[in-house]
C-alpha cells in the first residue's frame, strides 16, 4: 500500500515534501499494528510534524531532537501568542523554509480519515475492540490531556512569576480527574475507575 496515485491533500503533501513511506505508517498507527492505536487527531499532528521536518531539512537546516515538535507547536498552538508565532515564521523563512506552503499543506483529522478510508481503503472497526482495550485507549488519552494541562499551567505560572506579575516560590502543578458516582456517592480517580472497569456498586 503506497498511495502514490492519491491526489487528496495528504497525497499532495506526501509528493510535494517527499514523505515516502508515510502512507503505510499512517495505516499501522491507526490500526495499532504492534502498537497502541492512535486517534485521527494524533495522526494529523504526526503527519504535519513530518511535513514540517521535511521542509526544514530541505532548507539545509538540521533540526535538533524535539525541535520540529516545538516549531509545530509555535506555529499551531492556540496558547502561543501572535508575536511568538510571527517570530517563528520569520525565523523559518530566513532559513529558507517555505512557511506559507508548509502551513497550507497541514491537514486536519477529517482529511486524514478521508485519506485512510477512501484513498487507501482502510477501515477500523472500533466496535469490535474488547472493552478493556477501549478503556485503556481512553485512559491514555485522558492522561495525555492531564499532562498537557499541567504543562500549560506550569508555563503560564512561570511566565507570570518571571515577569513579577505573580508572587510565587518553587511549585508543582497537579492535575487530577475525579469521578463521582451519583448512584453510591463514591469518588474515583478516573484512571483507577477505567482500570477496574467501573464502580463497585454496579457489579
Amino acid at each position: 500500500m503506497t498511495g502514490t496515485d492519491c491526489q487528496c491533500k495528504v497525497g499532495r503533501g506526501v509528493e510535494d515534501f517527499g514523505l515516502d513511506g508515510i502512507h503505510d505508517d499512517l495505516v499501522r498507527r491507526w490500526c495499532g499494528d504492534g502498537r497502541e492505536r492512535q486517534s485521527l487527531r494524533e495522526l494529523a499532528t504526526y503527519f504535519n510534524r513530518r511535513l514540517l521536518g521535511s521542509a526544514v531539512e530541505s532548507a539545509d537546516e538540521a533540526p535538533l531532537s524535539g525541535e520540529v515538535s516545538n516549531l509545530y507547536r509555535l506555529l499551531t498552538d492556540d496558547d502561543v501568542s501572535s508575536g511568538v508565532r510571527t517570530q517563528t515564521r520569520r525565523r523559518l523563512e530566513t532559513a529558507g523554509v517555505p512557511v506559507e506552503a508548509v502551513e497550507s499543506a497541514f491537514v486536519s483529522h477529517q482529511t486524514v480519515h478521508t485519506h485512510l478510508t477512501e484513498c487507501l481503503g482502510v477501515s477500523r472497526e472500533t466496535e469490535a475492540d474488547d472493552p478493556e482495550s477501549r478503556r485503556r485507549a481512553d485512559r491514555d488519552r485522558i492522561r495525555a490531556l492531564q499532562s498537557r494541562t499541567e504543562a500549560v499551567t506550569t508555563d503560564a505560572l512561570e511566565r507570570l512569576r518571571d515577569s513579577e506579575a505573580l508572587a510565587l516560590a518553587d511549585f508543582d502543578v497537579l492535575v487530577d480527574v475525579t469521578v463521582l458516582c451519583d448512584e453510591c456517592g463514591r469518588q474515583h480517580d478516573v484512571g483507577s475507575l477505567l482500570d477496574r472497569g467501573g464502580c463497585d456498586c454496579q457489579e
